[in-house]
């Protein structure tokens, strides 16, 4: 047994000790990337449990579901929502870099002002377009004239730089940046329209369905778990190795001298 243990006894060098650190942090790595992927999963099952709660229901009037200047609430997104005003036309923003199937593209977002004056931020859909923002708003169709009662998804408000409004656009949607950018207040979140009564005479095309796949994370996260495992067992064969061979300088120098 003692014999046994002092073949070993190179593990408690220097070089090895320091490579069993280094093996160590990279395990921790490993593991921890491999939770977080494991975390988004979770994450993802749960945004999929609230869209196929909701994204195929009745709808209800808009005011159940939002208020304004609050932000929506993570189990109410894709309710869908029904509301009835007047569309304010001059006040049309164009949503920058909306590709389809490889389609350059925007999404037209046109406020909807309700009975009680507050304002429904509506992306109205998408328009193929592949020119400067500037000039989106002359190809965009009409939308109805006077009173009109539309259906759509709620929508949980963007956030960050992608929401500022310049030059008549942004990049990503949110009611606060709108509400901020014309001076007007606005329901929280935004709607994805599905329906429009009376129809317009061109319509945009209508949102997509949602993803309500899994993605990529469980594989991910196998994948760095393996990622470590593998150090672990490279580091043990590479101490067996030493163990029965000798260090593996000193082999090369013994193969170089004969």
């Amino acid at each position: 047994m003692g014999e046994w243990l002092a073949s070993w006894r190179f593990l408690l060098s220097r070089r090895w000790i320091l490579f069993f650190l280094a093996v160590l942090v990279l395990g921790y790595g490993t593991w921890w990337l491999g939770e977080w992927q494991f975390g988004r999963l979770d994450d993802k099952r749960d945004s999929n449990a609230v869209i196929e709660d909701n994204a195929h229901d009745d709808p209800v009037p808009v005011e159940d579901v939002l208020a304004p200047g609050e932000p929506v609430a993570d189990d109410e997104e894709y309710t869908v929502v029904e509301a009835t005003g007047t569309y304010a036309v001059d006040d049309t923003l164009i949503v920058r870099y909306r590709t389809r199937d490889g389609a350059p593209g925007v999404d037209v977002v046109v406020p909807l002002v309700t009975g009680d004056g507050t304002t429904l931020v509506v992306d109205r859909g998408w328009l193929s377009y592949d020119g400067p923002t500037s000039g989106a708003r002359d190809a965009v169709p009409a939308p109805p004239t006077g009173e009109v009662t539309i259906t759509g998804w709620v929508r949980i408000d963007g956030s960050g730089d992608s929401t500022r409004v310049t030059d008549g656009g942004m990049r990503a949607i949110s009611s606060t940046a709108v509400a901020d950018a014309l001076d007007i207040e606005t329901y929280g979140g935004f709607v994805e329209l599905l329906s429009e009564d009376p129809a317009p005479e061109e319509a945009l095309e209508p949102p997509e369905e949602p993803d309500t796949g899994e993605g990529p994370h469980f594989f991910y996260g196998l994948q760095w778990w393996f990622f470590g495992l593998l150090a672990l067992g490279g580091f043990s064969y590479l101490a067996w190795d030493e163990r029965k061979n000798g260090p593996r300088g000193e082999r090369s120098r013994s193969r170089t001298s004969e």
